[in-house]
């Protein structure tokens, strides 16, 4: 299967297809008739010698420098070499085809003017497994992700270096750009006037990044509602609190979805209608407000997805090229072209809806963590549960270090701070306010990671509380979980073995194989397939 790109219909969920899925990307014919289209309006400004940004001008604060038609082709090449100042780690493999794809996808909506054959050589190397290097530090999220991009862009000239997929082995060689076309079949391209900037002008970083971390994002707060629900069950906890009437009254979309995730994950659970009589008034809020905060975190992440679909199908370099007629009433219908500098290139519609959803995982990671603590602290557990879940306690220590290290990566999550607000003039103060989208999306990144690994600790604790549910309750026979939390007990106890069956051993692996649960989506969907539960 492959995914078309048409500049259009592009959703993060394609994003995630190629970059981690392999799927190959094929261009739509009528997208390549507006690259054309495209391409020739801006071979009439150059012939007609107009002054135009990006086309016979420096770059920045060297706008006002004219470049004779002689060193036009030498200044696209100048601007890939010279923007290529990356720093920090390389871009991991899916990072990189991310990357890619919004960069085709964004060249392909027709208004940047390169020719065809660029845009085929960026197809090319998606599809080939040519994968550029590419330094994660570098971009301020304004005049795009320059430096990301002028490394990505090197290869298709013959220069940087890349890393090649390789049929027979799972590890990539890492080759010169030159030697990566050459082994693909392609010649180095001669980039014509406007296509080096049209490369690295745009919010590609910034948006491939943003497109995976909300599939990442959403499937981390359906686990987290899983792992919720699972710990409401084993701690005796209610799941009133889930029911329709209440969220009616308040009805917020995401809050509306996470109290019916908890309905449908506890559906036909024995042990919630076993103590549904209890003395119990109210449970404490990491239980109580599941609904509320999660609610909050999907309604953040779902303002993020609004921003990213837009942007993928954007038009996010400078200058752009219309028709004529496009921009002015007077142009009478001639198919003469306007070159028009802006600033759609500027991260900030990105940057702070990723700050938002920076701080929503901040407090995702802080609830979960509340419920492993009221799994784990003999202050606070139910009388069924052996302190820390050791069940040998004193001569063995549980799940106890399992609560300080989400408690630290909650405020790993914290300490990543606000970077949207944080703009440094550059360029000769030409480019004078920038909004630092592509560290935001980084960030996100790093806190999806941390909140991560609350959410499995959480995940793992239930699962091991679980098998003393059997203490809580007076009955000959064990009483079942719900349709989903059932589920979701078997899946973790596929990678995770009964810690009172071992005794005390290091946790990190426990944790780290449900976390890789949880990074492929697999928790919801082997509840989805198993047809115990419905998601949201």
């Amino acid at each position: 299967m492959t995914v078309v790109l048409d500049g259009e219909t592009l959703t993060p969920e394609d994003v995630a297809a190629v970059a981690r899925g392999d799927k190959r990307v094929e261009i739509a014919d009528d997208a390549r008739e507006r690259v054309r289209t495209s391409r020739k309006r801006v071979e009439d400004v150059i012939e007609s010698d107009e002054a135009v940004y990006g086309i016979n001008t420096g770059f920045g604060e060297l706008v006002d420098e004219r470049i004779p038609p002689e060193k036009r082709e030498q200044l696209q090449v100048n601007l890939l070499r010279s923007h290529a100042a990356g720093a920090g780690r390389e871009l991991a493999r899916e990072e990189v085809r991310a990357m890619l794809v919004a960069r085709i996808n964004s060249l392909v909506t027709g208004y940047s003017g390169i020719r065809e054959r660029v845009v085929d050589h960026l197809l090319e190397l998606c599809n080939e497994g040519v994968h550029p290097v590419v330094y994660a530090r570098g971009s301020l999220g304004a005049s795009g992700d320059l430096a990301p991009l002028a490394h990505l862009s090197l290869v298709l000239i013959g220069e940087g270096e890349a890393d090649l997929d390789a049929a027979d082995s799972d590890t990539p060689r890492r080759i010169s750009g030159e030697r990566a076309l050459e082994e693909i079949g392609l010649e180095p391209l001669t980039l014509e006037p406007k296509e080096g900037l049209a490369l690295i002008n745009g919010t590609q970083l910034t948006t491939g990044l943003a497109a995976l971390a909300v599939v990442d994002a959403e499937r981390l707060v359906t686990a987290a509602d899983t792992a919720g629900a699972l710990t409401t069950e084993t701690t005796l906890g209610t799941t009133a609190t889930s029911e329709p009437a209440i969220h009616e009254v308040r009805p917020h979309t995401g809050q509306q979805a996470s109290a019916a995730n908890v309905r449908a994950l506890t559906a036909g659970s024995e042990v919630v209608e076993a103590h549904r009589n209890c003395d119990r008034v109210q449970d404490a809020y990491s239980l109580r407000c599941l609904p509320q905060v999660h609610g909050a975190v999907r309604d953040a992440i779902s303002h993020l997805r609004a921003a990213v679909e837009v942007e993928l199908n954007s038009a996010t370099d400078n200058p752009l090229v219309f028709a004529a007629d496009r921009v002015d009433d007077r142009a009478s219908g001639t198919d003469r072209a306007a070159v028009l500098s802006g600033g759609n290139f500027h991260g900030t519609p990105l940057a702070l809806r990723l700050e938002y959803v920076r701080l929503a995982l901040a407090d995702l990671a802080a609830i979960s963590e509340r419920r492993i603590d009221r799994l784990l602290n003999p202050n606070l557990q139910e009388p069924h549960l052996p302190p820390f879940l050791a069940a040998d306690s004193g001569l063995e220590s549980g799940y106890m270090i399992a609560q300080y290290t989400a408690a630290a990566q909650c405020t790993d999550i914290r300490s990543l701070g606000p970077t949207s607000t944080d703009t440094v003039p550059v360029s000769g103060g030409q480019e004078d306010h920038v909004s630092m989208s592509a560290h935001s999306a980084l960030n996100v990144r790093h806190a999806l990671e941390s909140a991560r690994w609350v959410v499995a600790a959480e995940l793992v604790c239930a699962t091991e509380a679980a098998d003393y549910l059997d203490d809580a309750f007076e009955s000959d026979e064990a009483l079942s979980l719900g349709a989903g939390t059932a589920a979701a007990r078997e899946l973790v106890r596929e990678v995770v073995p009964p810690l009172a069956a071992t005794g005390d051993r290091p946790v990190r692996p426990d944790i780290e194989a449900v976390v890789a649960l949880l990074e492929d989506g697999i928790v919801t969907a082997a509840l989805e397939e198993d047809g115990a539960i419905s998601i949201q």
